[in-house]
């Protein structure tokens, strides 16, 4: 058995999670990955590969990635999400929702990111949000990312419904902070589904719950990714 196969992550779970959860739907033995994480408040669009496609994992992840997410403006966090300590910015007032598109559209190209402090990258060999949990100061260095666009779908005070497109390496949560940021209010992510990955979609994807012939049945051909 070799191919993709695209999982629905639902809310509260690793990627790592879902990957044990899969392993279970084949024989014992097959070589199953993921082709890049999802926050545990993320939902939506993880590839899995299966078999000899592990080898093609490298090619997935540096492929273009479309999410959607509500941002809520009037407050920050530490992990830059809902998932985090949530603190109320004081004072804060509904800046409009002009100044909210105008914002927005400074994210759009390549730009200097910092990511945040609870994140997957490794810092001196050990992962940021380690560091983070044990109360270590983290230190990450600002690192170009592409963003393709960036589209305000909804606006009502706190939360801006927003439509992302970007390359690898981008944080939304990260693009939610310095929004707030930019602002003067402060912000993080409420809600993330991650919609696109290359020629991945949603639409394509079965969720944990479904019988594991069916989601033998939707697994995809390796050629879908070229090497």
């Amino acid at each position: 058995m070799n191919g993709w196969l695209v999982v629905d992550k639902a809310a509260g779970m690793t990627s790592r999670d879902a990957v044990n959860r899969v392993q279970r739907w084949f024989p014992r033995g097959a070589k199953i990955g993921h082709t890049g994480t999802l926050d545990p408040l993320a939902t939506g669009v993880l590839v899995l590969c299966v078999g000899s496609t592990t080898k093609l994992a490298h090619v997935v992840q540096g492929m273009g990635k479309s999410y959607t997410s509500t941002v809520r403006l009037g407050a920050t966090s530490d992990t830059d999400d809902a998932d985090g300590t949530v603190t109320a910015t004081p004072d804060a007032a509904d800046p409009g929702e002009d100044r909210v598109r105008e914002a927005l559209a400074g994210f759009v190209g390549t730009i200097e990111q910092l990511p945040p402090a609870f994140s997957a990258l490794k810092v001196n060999g050990e992962r940021a949000y380690d560091l983070a949990r044990k109360g270590t100061a983290v230190t990450l260095a600002p690192r170009p990312v592409h963003v393709e666009a960036v589209r305000l779908v909804a606006y009502q005070w706190p939360f801006a419904e927003v439509e992302v497109d970007c390359g690898k390496g981008t944080y939304i949560r990260s693009i939610a902070r310095d929004l707030g940021a930019k602002l003067g209010v402060g912000g993080l992510v409420a809600t993330l589904r991650r919609t696109r990955v290359g020629p991945f979609t949603a639409e394509m994807g079965v969720t944990l719950d479904v019988e594991p012939s069916y989601a033998r049945e939707r697994l995809l051909p390796p050629a879908v990714v070229k090497g």
